[in-house]
């Protein structure tokens, strides 16, 4: 039975219900996505834009500049570049494949926040930003909004995976779209914290509270309340990655440039990466997670026939097909990094119990039933002892 499609594609840009429906599957699995038509791999799916976004706090906090509405990079690739090295002399060739335009840039006349252009200043002041505006007191640590962040930022270290200013800007614009068990939440709120601040919940509410109460809204500020907001975050958060330097480098890629010249651009970006992996580790882009309706209609399985993506340098989410998809056939994500689906069944399952309260029963997972309940840092423990047995028999049949 197909639901209701009243709000689940008001967020898409152009016609996501000519090609998919979301259906009820089961009390157990919730809501599924599913296709229309026949998907075509590589084919855009839907294109999304998120309830609410916002850049991750320590991401900020270490000049990753994005714009504070759609997380568009605001540095132009060579600033990038320059940051990340530590060298401001660090130039790029072919400058004007950089998509960043610094011209529209605008920001907050109060607080001075910053945007990529007019429409995003105007969209968050219309959507969040009246509220959330700091003003003359951005700079002032005693401000109920900056303790709430420098409380969170002391709490959750990077890598991050979601932000107290998500659901800030959800109070703000009032909106909800999931319910939760007050055990499942309790189980995601002490997950996404970790055991060591796992008591620190109250604390985040008390300055949640300090910061946006509001009458009408003082369901989501009771320890019920809000422990539902942050459960939301913690299943239904996606992460978005924004850069100007991947967007030079896509650029550079489609280039029609002499063989010589192709080679020598492809060692220079080569090295670049290298450069940067050496110099800042994997932290390359603006990061930072939103809240998707359509989106999160999307089930898990390790063997996804879709995959989301961010290729125009903000949050709307481009869901790309992996494989043909046909007619009738769910559109399943994943909620691993390719290495992480490489990993054994029953790794993936206890990531999945922890993170999302939930056993996968995709195809992958019911072929590999009968495989021994080991993770795979036990199978790599077991597969090193037997080398190591190896190597000893092979020594003693030397020394015969």
């Amino acid at each position: 039975m197909a639901a209701s499609t009243g709000d689940l594609f008001c967020f898409c840009a152009g016609p996501a219900g000519a090609t998919v429906e979301v259906r009820f599957i089961s009390s157990l699995k919730g809501k599924g996505l599913f296709a229309t038509r026949n998907i075509h791999k590589g084919e855009t799916i839907f294109l999304e834009k998120p309830v609410v976004s916002s850049q991750f706090l320590w991401n900020a906090l270490y000049r990753y500049k994005a714009c504070d509405h759609c997380l568009r990079a605001l540095e132009t690739a060579e600033e990038n570049v320059q940051r990340l090295l530590g060298k401001s002399c660090r130039v790029l060739p072919h400058p004007e494949q950089c998509s960043i335009r610094k011209d529209l840039h605008q920001h907050c006349p109060h607080c001075q926040v910053a945007y990529c252009s007019a429409e995003c200043r105007q969209s968050a002041f219309e959507q969040y930003h009246q509220v959330l505006c700091l003003g003359p007191s951005r700079e002032d640590p005693k401000h109920p909004l900056n303790k709430l962040q420098d409380a969170w930022r002391n709490i959750h270290y990077p890598p991050e995976t979601s932000s107290i200013m998500l659901l800030a800007r959800m109070v703000a614009t009032v909106k909800q779209f999931c319910s939760r068990t007050a055990n499942e939440e309790e189980e995601i709120v002490h997950k996404l914290l970790g055991d060591k601040f796992k008591g620190q919940l109250e604390l985040l509410r008390r300055l949640f509270t300090e910061a946006l109460y509001e009458e009408h809204l003082s369901r989501w500020f009771t320890p019920e309340g809000f422990q539902s907001l942050f459960a939301l975050v913690g299943t239904n958060g996606q992460g978005i990655g924004t850069s100007s330097l991947s967007q030079w480098v896509h650029a550079c890629d489609a280039l029609e440039l002499p063989a010589h010249e192709r080679e020598q651009l492809d060692a220079f970006i080569d090295q670049l990466y290298k450069d940067i992996e050496k110099e800042t580790g994997e932290f390359l882009n603006c990061e930072g997670s939103g809240l998707y309706v359509l989106q999160s209609c999307c089930n898990h399985s390790c063997i996804p026939n879709a995959e989301t993506s961010f290729p125009d340098n903000n949050f709307l989410l481009h869901l790309i097909a992996l494989e043909e998809i046909k007619p009738g056939e769910e559109i399943c994500i994943s909620y691993f990094d390719r290495c992480q689906r490489e990993r054994s069944r029953h790794s993936r399952h206890k990531i999945l119990r922890e993170h999302y309260l939930f056993t996968c029963s995709c195809p992958k997972c019911l072929a590999q039933a009968d495989d021994a309940n080991l993770t795979s840092e036990e199978e790599e423990e077991l597969e090193g002892e037997g080398e190591t047995d190896d190597a000893e028999l092979e020594d003693e049949m030397t020394d015969v």
